[in-house]
């Protein structure tokens, strides 16, 4: 990329920002000079919303600032050593995001009553829902007065969930798993397993190749 001034002001810092938001992982590999005033920059966004909502950062992690993150307390959205959450992400809490996750553009994740849990090194690729919460569909009453139940959704560490994936409430996904894209994950996923489709299921094993 073509080098040019960076002062606060700067046309070309501003596009800069967006690109890291949208590219995040690029924060981590940042030349010194470019690094000096991101880091300012992502202190300011993260410390803003640490004093506004139960959201807790560990060590060196980077925000989009049009990320949009809700915790009450109680509904804690906790955020480990090295993690990014990518623009458009809307996380609600109670999240552990482990560390070195990867939220990439335009993720949701719903953490119900039970929470959704991420392990270390999983990456999360664009456009993922997980929602940690689920209603009830009895004929008694309309279904939006239907009762909401909530088991959580466990994801393992070192995980890879394709782009555009949905994970529903009671789902575990073992340790390095990988979920292909566009897949609905309704059942719990053994570690090392490749599944896909809608319901995902089995289609291979990490260690068989």
């Amino acid at each position: 990329m073509t080098e040019h001034p960076t002062s606060p002001d700067d046309p070309f810092r501003a596009q800069h920002k967006r690109r890291l938001e949208y590219m995040p992982w690029l924060y981590f590999s940042l030349k010194p000079k470019h690094l000096a005033w991101a880091k300012v920059w992502q202190e300011s966004l993260q410390s803003t919303l640490s004093a506004m909502e139960t959201v807790h950062f560990e060590g060196d992690c980077f925000l989009a600032s049009s990320a949009t993150l809700f915790a009450e307390p109680g509904r804690d959205i906790d955020i480990h050593q090295g993690t990014y959450i990518a623009a458009d992400c809307y996380l609600h809490g109670p999240i552990v995001l482990g560390k070195k996750v990867s939220l990439n553009q335009g993720c949701r994740l719903e953490g119900g009553r039970a929470g959704i849990q991420i392990g270390d090194h999983t990456r999360i690729a664009a456009g993922c829902h997980f929602y940690a919460f689920n209603h009830g569909i009895s004929l008694d009453r309309p279904l939006m007065d239907q009762p909401t139940t909530s088991r959580g959704i466990v994801i393992g560490c070192d995980v890879w969930i394709g782009a555009a994936c949905a994970v529903t409430d009671g789902v575990t996904i073992g340790d390095h798993a990988v979920v292909g894209i566009n897949s609905t994950v309704t059942r719990d996923v053994p570690p090392y397993a490749i599944v896909a489709g809608s319901p995902a299921r089995i289609v291979g094993d990490r260690r068989d190749r």
